[in-house]
């Protein structure tokens, strides 16, 4: 089943976690039986979707988040130029992402990117990275050495 959609540029956040719900059904978590689903708008309308995928080493596991936004980087489009992600879990609240998909979506995705939280009830939350991961870590605090 291809996940990747074509959608109108202007999507609302329900139809965005609907997105997330589809990249949820796909999730690999045989170890954790916790599933995470999301879903990338990037600039031209295209949602790219993610699941988590885990691994018995366990590092090597790697978050729907990240899933998403490597994808959709690979698909060649640039770090910033994202409309929004959604996430989605079977959480009590809508799901936050974890502290390392924080940090690659404030550099890939930019801080003031709309992010979309909700969990299977329905609940949603909105927020921006900025608020999800303030004073975060980014490629300007990288100096350029001299040689």
């Amino acid at each position: 089943m291809n996940l990747r959609s074509e959608v109108k540029i202007k999507m609302d956040n329900k139809e965005l976690l609907q997105e997330a719900m589809k990249a949820y059904q796909n999730a690999y978590v045989p170890y954790s039986h916790f599933s995470v689903g999301a879903a990338l708008l990037d600039e031209n309308g295209k949602v790219h979707h993610g699941c988590n995928v885990e691994n018995a080493a366990f590092s090597p596991t790697n978050c729907a988040e990240r899933t998403a936004l490597f994808r959709a980087i690979a698909d060649g489009n640039r770090p910033g130029s994202f409309k929004a992600i959604a996430v989605v879990g079977d959480t009590d609240e809508p799901i936050v992402p974890c502290g390392v998909c924080r940090q690659v979506l404030a550099e890939l995705g930019g801080l003031d990117m709309p992010v979309i939280l909700g969990n299977l009830k329905g609940d949603i939350m909105e927020t921006t990275m900025r608020e999800l991961l303030p004073h975060a870590f980014v490629p300007s605090h990288l100096k350029e050495t001299q040689s």
